[in-house]
């Protein structure tokens, strides 16, 4: 974790530990002393999301936990953090995470299939060489660490891993990555890791796996070409945002473009 704007650390555990509070930005710029306009600023240049959204991602982690560890209707754990409408918090919840809450509460056997198909795959997808090195994105992941599983890496349009990725794929270890045909734009290179031995609750709430992701956005244009990235897998930081796209639904999309191209 950088030490710039170190007193963020502070904001972001008293959020934590006041989630199921009221926080608006005034409360949590008066906690640390500053202006609204200041602190909203500096906890989105040390973050990457601005305070209202980082708060409304953690509630979100929040349902998702409940979910899976507690009997909760899915009407009392929207309103547990903070959806007066079951409506509303479906709808969001559906965008965020990627499946509706009742699909997530039901996904534990499916995580453990999923995971299992990955580690019986013989035929992965392979970096190439295209001649056009326009509207490509590559890059090289790698860890402090050996290790040994499944790596889910992607593009997002915003600095957080929610929704599907506007380009995604899995990797089968660490080294080379490519996008290709990447659209002119702004994306945001994030990855995580889940090793063979993982339960499936914790590929369902991933608040232990490591993880990579670029602070700064990846810009691509019609006709330059994108530096080679470089990311590194680490474990969770305190500034780091919660990981909300349900994995599994990132492995059956991979498996499934997979088969398809295998009968082709």
């Amino acid at each position: 974790m950088t030490n710039r704007y170190s007193e963020i650390e502070e904001v972001i555990t008293y959020i934590h530990q006041h989630i199921d509070e009221p926080l608006s930005l005034s409360r949590l710029a008066q906690y640390v002393a500053y202006s609204p306009y200041h602190f909203a600023r500096i906890f989105k240049e040390r973050v990457g999301l601005p305070p209202h959204y980082y708060i409304s991602s953690l509630r979100l982690q929040k349902a998702k936990d409940m979910l899976l560890q507690t009997d909760y209707s899915i009407r009392d754990i929207g309103l547990e953090v903070g959806q007066q409408s079951l409506g509303t918090f479906t709808t969001r919840f559906t965008e965020r995470v990627g499946i509706t809450p009742s699909q997530f509460r039901n996904s534990k056997l499916e995580a453990n299939n999923h995971l299992k198909s990955l580690q019986k795959l013989t035929d992965w997808e392979s970096p190439y060489t295209t001649k056009n090195p326009h509207n490509k994105v590559a890059g090289t992941i790698q860890a402090k660490a050996a290790f040994n599983g499944v790596i889910l890496i992607g593009l997002f349009a915003k600095p957080i891993p929610e929704g599907l990725p506007l380009y995604g794929t899995l990797l089968s270890s660490l080294g080379d990555f490519y996008f290709t045909d990447v659209k002119p734009g702004l994306y945001f290179l994030m990855a995580t890791a889940v090793s063979w031995e993982t339960q499936a609750t914790d590929i369902l709430l991933p608040h232990t796996t490591l993880r990579a992701r670029t602070k700064e956005p990846i810009i691509v244009s019609p006709h330059s070409c994108v530096p080679h990235q470089k990311i590194t897998l680490h474990g969770p930081r305190l500034d780091d945002p919660p990981i909300l796209i349900s994995l599994p639904l990132l492995m059956n999309n991979f498996l499934r473009r997979i088969f398809q191209d295998s009968n082709r």
